[in-house]
C-alpha cells in the first residue's frame, strides 16, 4: 500500500490523471461531503462485497475516509483481495477540508 497527501491527490485530480477514488466512509458521511469517489463502505469491503470495483484490480485505486484510518484498513484488505495499485489518502477528508475547504 502506498500513501498520498491531499496536495498530491489534488494535483492528480486537477491533471485529470487516470485514477479511481473509493470513499470507504458511511453513506451519511459521503452525502455530507465528498470529492467524487465511489461509495463503498469499509464494512462492505470487510464483507468482501466488492463486485462494484472488481474490474479495478489492476487500475490505480485511491481510498479515502474521514481521517485515513478506515481507508488504510481498506487498502490492506483490497491488496489481500488481489488489487495491485492501492493508495491511502493520509489525513482523509479532515485534511482535505483543512487544506481546500468544502
Amino acid at each position: 500500500m502506498k500513501n498520498i497527501t491531499v496536495n498530491e491527490l489534488k494535483s492528480k485530480i486537477d491533471a485529470h490523471e487516470n485514477l479511481h477514488l473509493i470513499d470507504v466512509r458511511e453513506p451519511h458521511e459521503h452525502a455530507e461531503f465528498n470529492i467524487g469517489g465511489t461509495l463503498l463502505s469499509v464494512g462492505k469491503i470487510q464483507s468482501m462485497m466488492i463486485e462494484d470495483i472488481e474490474h479495478l484490480k489492476n487500475e490505480p485505486v485511491i481510498c479515502y475516509c474521514r481521517s485515513g484510518q478506515r481507508s488504510m484498513m481498506s487498502c490492506l484488505m483490497l491488496e489481500q483481495f488481489g488489487f495491485t495499485d492501492v493508495t491511502n489518502l493520509t489525513g482523509g477528508m479532515m485534511a482535505w477540508r483543512d487544506k481546500f475547504g468544502v
